[in-house]
């Protein structure tokens, strides 16, 4: 199972703030166990929204809306993507992640082409998945 552990925003790293050295040498070492683990499967951080844009949808047209973006606890700072056994799996692991007082990590699975029923994705279409997903994989050494 997959999972995405997200890493929310605070007033910091919204302003561009870069994290201390402690807490990046601190970082690198869970990446490094995770990795060695043989459960990560990508993370980084994310530069903040006011270097971004939002993209939103309505009545067929996409409107582009340049960051900075309001409330700060509902945008995401980083990303873990790991590969486990079960939610409390990926919730253990979330648990180690080197934060301080206040921090917020939101861990959520991702779907896989098995989680549809045939009626929403085919055979075909679920075979066309995975061999993307093999294709991206062998192009980014995965």
């Amino acid at each position: 199972m997959r999972f995405m552990m997200q890493v929310r925003a605070d007033k910091n790293s919204e302003a561009g703030v870069l994290p201390s050295k402690e807490l990046v040498a601190a970082m690198g070492k869970f990446n490094e166990s995770m990795a060695k683990a043989g459960v990560m499967l990508a993370g980084d951080g994310l530069q903040p929204s006011s270097k971004g844009a939002r993209i939103t949808f309505s009545g067929g047209k996409p409107t582009v809306t340049q960051g900075p973006f309001p409330e700060a606890k509902e945008l995401i700072s980083g990303f873990w993507m790991i590969q486990v056994k079960s939610k409390e799996e990926a919730i253990e692991w979330a648990k180690r992640a080197p934060f301080g007082e206040g921090a917020v990590l939101e861990v959520r699975q991702v779907f896989e082409a098995s989680d549809f029923p045939p009626e929403i994705l085919s055979a075909k279409d679920a075979a066309r998945e995975e061999a993307l997903r093999r294709e991206l994989g062998r192009k980014h050494g995965a």
